[in-house]
């Protein structure tokens, strides 16, 4: 399953993810109750989460994408963010759930969620499949939460690594060979 000169220590089971995603998807519809809220996936990590967590919705949802970039070809950030695919439903007055796969330093959300709260959503909420407080360099409150996980490069369930890893249907933590491996997660295509 890993790539010559990985390993992956298991960190969840496909189980305990879905057993937590469906968990979600009842407090949300309560939350959301006589809502039709937008959720917006942050691509390419969120792809799978959003899925299924759609799926376990108790009432009509609309589903759009952005996708955001801020490192190249680097595993750290370059500071700069831009969009480069946005979202296309109308936020205007509407209750919007932003949905991400993993926040670490918090800077790229945070950014995005500024930019979001400019259009007039009248309610913006924030989701993370997995939270790793330890790295925050922002004030950022996540709404809901899947898992706190406080360190690891973890890969699975659309969280990747170089484009790898993201069919694996448990989350695990990918350990490198001597000669390489990236220093955080908060990174985009």
């Amino acid at each position: 399953m890993a790539e010559p000169g990985h390993t992956i220590h298991p960190v969840l089971t496909p189980e305990q993810i879905q057993a937590r995603v469906a968990e979600l998807g009842e407090q949300l519809s309560r939350d959301f109750q006589g809502e039709e809220p937008i959720f917006l996936g942050v691509l390419n990590g969120a792809f799978i989460f959003l899925s299924d967590l759609v799926r376990h919705m108790r009432l009509p949802v609309q589903v759009d994408f952005v996708r955001l970039a801020s490192y190249g070809a680097s595993t750290t950030s370059s500071g700069q963010i831009r969009i480069t695919k946005d979202c296309e439903l109308d936020l205007t007055g509407r209750c919007v759930l932003v949905v991400e796969d993993i926040v670490d330093t918090g800077l790229t959300l945070h950014w995005l969620a500024e930019r979001l709260r400019a259009r007039g959503p009248r309610q913006l909420k924030l989701c993370a499949l997995i939270d790793k407080p330890e790295r925050r360099q922002c004030d950022l409150h996540l709404d809901y939460v899947g898992f706190h996980i406080p360190r690891g490069f973890l890969v699975g369930y659309g969280l990747d690594y170089n484009e790898q890893y993201r069919y694996l249907p448990g989350i695990g933590e990918l350990h490198f060979g001597a000669s390489e491996g990236p220093q955080g997660h908060e990174r985009r295509p």
